[in-house]
């Protein structure tokens, strides 16, 4: 069974859910957006990537990219299927039009986006990253720079990466060797030679445009040791003249690519940098704020990767589940067949519903977090709205990207489960899904990490004031729907969050270990109550639909009724994280390390 766009759900999500077309009414980008527009653009989009993204998934996967001496090949039919991309606009949907884009609202780019990695992951990867170098650049790149680059970029012809982790510091950037020195021999203001290695690199080189753009963090010579001491640079591939034509080869190579569990066509990197030349796009020392425009653009993206695998997975799943006659079913199905389909029997209905509410409900989250991007990036929004869409992005941000990233392994288990012994064979296609969605767990920061993120720097360090926004939203749903049964259970959860948030709070008053302890179980704990937010929201569209006399009553009447499986059979989850937070750091610190096996 081939993946198939799910345009049914992503128009109830636009349109009921979060009513995008009155969103885009209020700033001049979303203007132009009118619903025949946004029908049109789904629609193609989801053209290309049935045709031709999802029939190069698997090839991607068993072909792999070949390195030979620096230079890489991507997987029959990926080059091919760039170039369709460049040639029809795509690259260019969201891009700023002073330098060539459609200036089309962040939003619409994410769903699309969502639509590439549910095709081909790997594929997606290379417009993915080239994205969150374009903002970086635009962001914060003198004029000068944005001139040469920009425009090559925006076409898709250059692509770009980002270049942080090196062999010896993973997500402790503070530790990079990577340095820049002035180049004395430039004519160029902020011109340097850049020398270090990075590794883990995706789409660090590849045959698929003619330049690429490595974003990369280094050291000034006069850098303060830690994070506070990295600056932000650009360094192609290609040197590029003032004129906008490349150049001679710049010195910096490939000297491998990965081996990896999954996404094999994707080229994941070491590059190495001698004496690079590269360009400063942040202030000296102010690297690591530049890079945010990067990375924070890049955990949304990731936490599509894992729910774009939830609904792959669970297509593929319902679809063989429906075909499949195992046991016979009470009551029969079919009296004249041996046995029924397994679809009929409650375990499998709980694997696929599990599927569904995850990758229904971070469709929501994400697409949600799109329209949170398009405020904070419009200038026809007031202060007050910019700020407490940061202040949900900031919060929502690691939520979506942890939560997803982690439910994905059950929901891609599960797609392989239903299967049963079919689903560990390559051919069906649900193993793969579980090794490309398994590196969602760890691009952009651990879900360790993640939680720490919001615990930490987010929520106690601010003192909860930047959870105000997205409860005060939350808060007034709830009251407008207060009869809603839904909305009735989500006032509790919304008690526990707060108060809980509170407990950690005063625990790591005492022992700052205990946010460390507590991070993953309240990240999780966050992540549930969240998308139960959403179906809530979900559930009231629904509902308001079948009382306006719905065309397809089915469709709603699906949508209560998962709805009320998350809050049935999911959410009794957070109260298995509640406990484990509440009981605190102690048992995990109790042993000595030496002591932790006898072997």
């Amino acid at each position: 069974m081939n993946y198939k766009v799910p345009l049914k759900d992503i128009r109830f999500v636009t349109n009921e859910v979060l009513d995008m077309p009155g969103h885009y009414s209020q700033f001049t980008k979303g203007k132009a957006v009118d619903p025949d527009t946004l029908e049109a653009i789904y629609e193609e989009a989801a053209k290309f990537c049935e045709n031709e993204l999802e029939p190069l998934n698997q090839i991607g996967d068993e072909e792999g990219c070949k390195f030979d001496n620096g230079e890489v090949t991507t997987p029959k039919g990926f080059k091919e299927a760039y170039a369709s991309f460049v040639e029809n606009g795509w690259p260019s949907l969201c891009g700023p039009e002073e330098f060539g884009g459609q200036n089309m609202p962040e939003s619409v780019g994410l769903v699309m986006m969502e639509m590439m990695i549910a095709s081909n992951h790997s594929w997606s990867m290379y417009p993915g990253l080239s994205s969150g170098a374009i903002k970086t650049v635009h962001t914060h790149a003198p004029q000068a720079l944005k001139e040469r680059f920009m425009p090559p970029m925006v076409a898709g012809n250059w692509t770009g990466t980002m270049c942080l982790t090196e062999p010896h510091c993973g997500s402790d950037l503070g530790l990079l060797k990577t340095f820049a020195v002035p180049d004395a021999e430039a004519s160029e203001d902020g011109a340097y030679k850049l020398s270090g290695s990075k590794i883990f690199i995706s789409s660090g080189e590849h045959d698929m445009a003619d330049n690429i753009v490595h974003i990369v963090l280094a050291r000034l010579p006069d850098a303060p040791v830690g994070i506070k001491g990295i600056s932000l640079f650009l360094v192609p591939k290609f040197l590029v003249n003032e004129d906008g034509s490349l150049g001679e080869r710049n010195t910096v190579a490939c000297g491998s690519i990965e081996e990896k569990m999954g996404i094999h066509g994707n080229s994941t990197c070491v590059i190495n940098f001698d004496e690079a030349k590269g360009y400063l796009i942040s202030e000296p020392h102010k690297g690591m704020r530049a890079m945010f425009t990067f990375i924070n653009e890049s955990r949304l993206g990731v936490a599509m990767h894992g729910q774009a695998h939830s609904e792959v997975s669970f297509q593929k799943a319902l679809a063989y589940a429906k075909d499949r006659l195992q046991f016979r079913a009470h009551p029969r199905v079919d009296e004249s067949k041996a046995a029924d389909p397994i679809i009929s029997h409650p375990d499998v209905r709980r694997m696929l519903l599990t599927q569904k509410s995850i990758a229904e409900g971070g469709r929501m989250l994400n697409m949600f977090c799109g329209q949170q991007v398009d405020i904070t990036l419009s200038p026809d929004f007031s202060d007050e709205q910019r700020e407490d869409a940061e202040s949900m992005l900031a919060v929502l941000t690691p939520i979506a990207k942890g939560f997803l990233s982690e439910t994905s392994m059950e929901t891609t288990n599960y797609g392989i489960q239903v299967l049963g012994g079919h689903g560990f064979i390559k051919e069906w296609g649900l193993e793969q899904e579980v090794r490309d969605a398994r590196i969602s767990q760890l691009y952009e920061g651990t879900t360790g990490i993640q939680g720490l993120d919001l615990l930490g720097r987010k929520i106690l360090k601010s003192r909860g004031k930047v959870m105000k926004p997205l409860m005060a939203k939350v808060q007034a749903f709830i009251k407008e729907n207060k009869r809603n049964k839904f909305a009735k259970e989500l006032k509790g959860y919304i008690s526990t969050w707060e108060s809980l948030t509170r407990s950690v709070g005063f625990s790591a008053m005492r022992n700052t270990d205990e946010v460390n302890a507590a991070a993953v179980d309240y990240l999780m704990f966050c992540g549930y109550v969240t998308v139960a937010y959403f179906w809530a929201e979900a559930a009231v569209a629904a509902e308001k639909a079948l009382g306006n006399g719905a065309s397809e009553p089915e469709f709603y009447k699906t949508k209560v009724a998962t709805a009320d499986f998350y809050y049935q059979r999911i959410m009794p989850r957070v109260l298995a994280h509640e406990a484990a937070i509440k009981n605190g750091v102690d048992t995990m610190m109790a042993i000595d390390a030496e002591n932790f096996a006898f072997l």
